[in-house]
């Protein structure tokens, strides 16, 4: 329906992508169309996992995403490279480097698709300078064929010290710069009680 109205594209996001069959996948692949998997939201849902690597042997840019179930990427980069092995009861499913090409080479090319002024998702004269510094003490070797599994294995949100972002220093030595944390959680206390009155509003009486 989606490829008929001339909705697919690659300027298109299809998010979740739980249940689509073979010939879908092939309309996917065809129209250049991205999709986002978000397993942890998918998990939380109880509505099935996207058989992302399906997908992505067809050809499908598959991104990973969150769906805003929290802001800890690490933990859904973990949250992907262990379910889809649980779903498939095999071990060699969504090896770390396939977590990679989701979490930072696509999630890159589809935000420089939409920012296109400087290179995303990389390190290089000219891009971007969006950076973090993750106080992280491995204790066995760290090369570049293995970085993925200690991200996977190591790192957690808290290492995170420091965040710059388009050569702007947003966060040092885990302080915020530019927001005051304290102001808006105290502002989000005010806020939620009406919000979540207006939830249970709509909510049916069993």
């Amino acid at each position: 329906r989606l490829q008929k109205h001339g909705i697919l594209g690659e300027r298109t996001i299809v998010v979740h992508a739980v249940h689509v069959d073979a010939r879908e996948i092939e309309l996917l692949a065809d129209s250049r169309t991205w999709v986002t998997h978000q397993p942890r939201s998918n998990m939380n849902n109880g509505v099935g996992i996207s058989d992302v690597e399906s997908m992505m042997r067809a050809g499908v840019r598959v991104c990973l995403g969150n769906d805003g179930f929290s802001n800890a990427m690490w933990e859904e980069w973990k949250t992907a490279y262990l379910v889809h092995k649980v779903w498939q009861r095999d071990p060699r499913r969504m090896p770390g480097d396939k977590i990679v090409e989701m979490a930072i080479d696509n999630n890159g090319a589809l935000a420089g698709m939409f920012f296109p002024e400087a290179p995303i998702g990389m390190i290089k004269p000219g891009a971007y300078a969006d950076l973090m510094m993750v106080d992280y003490y491995p204790t066995t070797p760290l090369t570049e064929g293995n970085l993925p599994w200690h991200i996977l294995f190591g790192f957690h949100s808290s290492m995170v010290t420091t965040t710059i972002v388009a050569g702007r220093l947003l966060m040092r030595d885990r302080q915020l710069l530019t927001l005051d944390e304290k102001e808006i959680s105290a502002r989000a206390q005010e806020l939620v009680p009406d919000v979540w009155e207006r939830y249970q509003s709509f909510v049916p009486d069993d």
